[in-house]
């Protein structure tokens, strides 16, 4: 019986193309390809013949969508596309030396696991040994998948691969890199590679930019990127470019080669041409990348001065609402030498004002003082929040507070959607990858978000240490006022790999104090506290009265935490500045 890692110690592996763009380009008709192992079957097989006749030794049942997600049936009829198309392809294949891959794709909106496995067993039940995972984002599923098939017969050979954005990230926003590693570290996967997505050059260009797996690395690219030409999609790349790239992503360490949606016969023909003279080399062997905070120290003072063990001071401003920021450049220069850096609000409340990262660039290059803008989920999709992080960086950037972000007010809700894409903790592990694979000059240190007035606060602090999985290296709470919040934050092991910093926020008027009591989210103010405030008081009598609360608060706290952040009340800098000289200062 042929043998996937035997033909493997061959040398170069050479796989099919495309089935579905070229299954239309043979005349299909129907509107997915897997439906024809049914409906058309001699076109399949006459496109596996044609792949074969091409070179290929490794061609992939046409089965991609086979689920009862794609076909819009049920798992009877899924069960019968899978036998006819396994069927087909061992017709195709009699006789010649060649592996028949039975492969599996996403299943749009799968909630378990469950659909996945029946479709295993199926394939499992027809004597299926080789499988092909492919155009997955995430590493979870398939690797799941993987498991589950090993544990019915450990002799199976699992290949798992994932469709890439030029980025080298996927849609989920994995980097290739830890793909590859976490197949490394798998005993369930056997192979791991790229396919889709993007054409040759880009995937070229990505293999250049990670460390070689243990494990063989297939590349599948797409034949480049399709036009609409006369209504229909067309790709237009011409197949010997197509050839020679591929061939130069072998002699860099592609342990296989192939092609995904665009590429035909024609390709996978040259493509042979080229690999025939390579099978006698052996492959390049390359070093990956190095951890960018590795490699340089233009990293963080502010995060540098917590891993010390010395008491940090933030302060978070509002950016305006309108294109003057007169008045916050004189405020953060006020605070300039007793806070450690400035911290600016991403649009509180959903409510627009000038962007935080444009904002913090100012502050940074006006004031000259360390900046931490928050980036919320809410306003911006992946890509969108992706190139804002490029961006903050090349600009000197090296501190984020990573928040899901506050809802789009109600009575604006008909007009501006939210977009949440992303929430914090996925946000979290794309600046993480981000670090390890883009950010050559020093990371970007992440901040979180924690809230402890919640009643269940060790389910809070569960969430907390979900963040530090993310990446998060430091918190900033919500404001803390109530007694039993405080001792909570006394409670936290001593002896820990984040850092806190106690939020506070001082009342400024009654009017104030009742509005942060009861209608900002996540804040609770002890009646004890609001009644210290009426409505005849003076503006200074109640701002005294909210120094007062602020600097008691700060002494029950500060030798439990790492830092303290302070909310400047409508950015009153100079009653901030007293809080940090009484509480902190003169002591």
């Amino acid at each position: 019986m042929i043998n996937l890692k035997d033909i493997l110690k061959e040398g170069v592996l050479l796989t099919d193309g495309a089935m579905g763009t070229y299954y239309k380009e043979q005349g299909g008709t129907c509107h997915r390809a897997e439906l024809a192992s049914v409906e058309q079957p001699h076109i399949i097989e006459d496109i596996h013949r044609q792949y074969l006749d091409a070179g290929a030794r490794l061609i992939r049942t046409n089965t991609f969508a086979a689920n009862t997600v794609a076909l819009s049936c049920d798992m009877d009829y899924v069960k019968e596309v899978i036998k006819a198309s396994y069927e087909i392809a061992k017709r195709a294949a009699e006789g010649r030396d060649a592996v028949i891959a039975a492969t599996v794709g996403p299943i749009a909106g799968a909630e378990d696991m469950s659909e996945y496995c029946a479709i295993a067993d199926i394939w499992l039940s027809l004597g299926a040994d080789t499988f092909v995972f492919e155009t997955f984002i995430e590493p979870d599923t398939p690797t799941k998948l993987a498991e589950y098939i090993k544990s019915a017969n450990p002799n199976a050979y699992v290949h798992i691969s994932y469709a890439l954005t030029d980025t080298g990230y996927t849609k989920a926003s994995y980097w290739c890199g830890d793909l590859t590693a976490g197949a490394d570290n798998s005993k369930a996967v056997d192979s791991v590679g790229f396919n889709c997505g993007v054409g040759p050059m880009h995937m070229y260009n990505i293999l250049g930019k990670l460390a070689l797996p243990e494990k063989p690395l297939f590349i599948l690219p797409n034949a480049g990127y399709p036009e609409m030409i006369n209504g229909r999609v067309v790709y237009v790349l011409n197949p010997d470019y197509f050839a020679q790239t591929l061939c130069e992503c072998a002699r860099h360490g592609a342990a296989a080669v192939g092609g995904c949606c665009g590429t035909t016969p024609k390709h996978i023909s040259l493509l042979k041409e080229g690999i025939g003279r390579l099978n006698s080399v052996k492959p390049q062997v390359r070093e990956g990348k190095t951890s960018s905070a590795a490699v340089s120290t233009k990293e963080s003072s502010f995060y540098a001065k917590l891993k010390r063990g010395e008491f940090a001071v933030a302060v978070e401003l509002d950016p305006p609402f309108k294109p003057d920021s007169d008045k916050l450049i004189k405020g953060a220069r006020l605070l300039k030498d007793c806070a450690d850096i400035i911290t600016i609000a991403d649009s509180p409340m959903g409510k627009s004002r000038v962007d935080s990262v444009i904002m913090s660039l100012k502050l940074k290059r006006e004031v000259g003082c360390e900046v931490l803008p928050h980036i919320c989920c809410r306003d911006k999709n992946a890509v969108s929040l992706r190139s804002v992080l490029l961006g903050a960086y090349m600009e000197g950037i090296r501190n984020v507070l990573v928040v899901t972000g506050d809802p789009v007010p109600g009575e604006y809700r008909g007009d501006i959607k939210s977009v949440f894409n992303m929430n914090s903790y996925s946000l979290m592990d794309m600046i993480s990858q981000m670090n390890e694979s883009v950010f050559d000059e020093g990371k970007i240190s992440i901040g979180g978000a924690v809230n402890f007035n919640v009643k269940n606060k060790d389910s809070e602090y569960k969430r907390l240490l979900k963040k530090c999985e993310s990446g998060a290296e430091f918190f900033l709470t919500q404001p803390i006022y109530d007694l039993n919040t405080v001792e909570y934050v006394k409670s936290l092991p001593k002896e820990r790999n984040y850092k806190i910093l106690a939020g506070v926020m001082p009342p400024v008027s009654y009017k104030n104090v009742q509005f942060l009591n009861n209608e900002l989210a996540g804040v609770n103010i002890p009646p004890e506290l609001v009644e210290r405030f009426n409505p005849d008081m003076s503006r200074e009598e109640a701002q005294a009265v909210g120094e007062e609360i602020a600097c008691d608060i700060i002494s029950r706290v500060k030798d439990y935490v790492d830092g303290i952040y302070i909310i400047a009340p409508f950015n009153r800098c100079e009653m901030v500045k007293s809080i940090i000289e009484k509480s902190l200062w003169n002591n």
